[in-house]
């Protein structure tokens, strides 16, 4: 299992979900990347390289924020074989209010990065490629609490970042929204169950939301 942190943070930042994987039986290793220097597309190629070196029959992935965008990026690619499934966590995969808004603010566009300036000039139609032979699922908050309170007219519900609809991705596997900050996914045990119910039945465990 692969981890991918989002926007700003290391790959450290997984820590929390490393510790409960490996003792759920996986073998887990993070991906770092320069989330603000590099483009997605170098930041795709460069996750390609890190999975073509690692060891491993099966392989799965899970990425935070930017890191989902990341690793749909790294899939318009030929992808490895070896790839199963993929779980994405408060990732804005078909718009970003935050980041619209943040981008007409002076500096804020440098500061955002390169990564996310390609992703925005994107047409919105052309932002998420098509894939094959991986199964995703989806996981969004709905604790508003962070960035959002900052920035002017975040629709809800959203997790203080993403709002839910930006998290709704055409084609995924399942999908699911828990009351959780956008940074509170990053040391949720809650969440880390439901990144392995999904990793090993290619579903999230929806019966805890009633």
């Amino acid at each position: 299992m692969i981890l991918v942190p989002g926007l700003w943070t290391p790959a450290a930042i997984f820590m929390l979900h490393g510790r409960w994987l490996q003792r759920r039986g996986y073998r887990v290793l993070r991906f770092g990347y320069p989330s603000v220097r590099a483009t997605l597309s170098q930041n795709a190629q460069a996750l390609r390289r890190h999975i073509a070196g690692t060891s491993g029959a099966d392989i799965h992935l899970v990425g935070h924020s930017l890191g989902g965008l990341v690793i749909l990026d790294m899939l318009r690619q030929e992808a490895d074989p070896r790839l199963r499934r993929a779980v994405l966590l408060g990732t804005p995969c078909v718009d970003s209010h935050c980041a619209q808004r943040l981008t007409r603010v002076a500096g804020m566009p440098a500061l955002l990065g390169r990564s996310i300036g390609e992703w925005l000039s994107r047409a919105p139609g052309a932002r998420i490629a098509p894939w094959s032979g991986m199964d995703i699922g989806v996981l969004a908050g709905t604790r508003s609490v962070g960035l959002g309170r900052i920035v002017p007219d975040l629709p809800r519900p959203n997790d203080g970042v993403v709002t839910l609809a930006e998290t709704q991705l055409p084609g995924a596997t399942d999908f699911i929204a828990l009351p959780v900050a956008h940074s509170e996914m990053l040391a949720s045990r809650r969440c880390a169950g439901q990144i392995a119910a999904f990793l090993e039945t290619g579903r999230f465990v929806h019966r805890e939301q009633r």
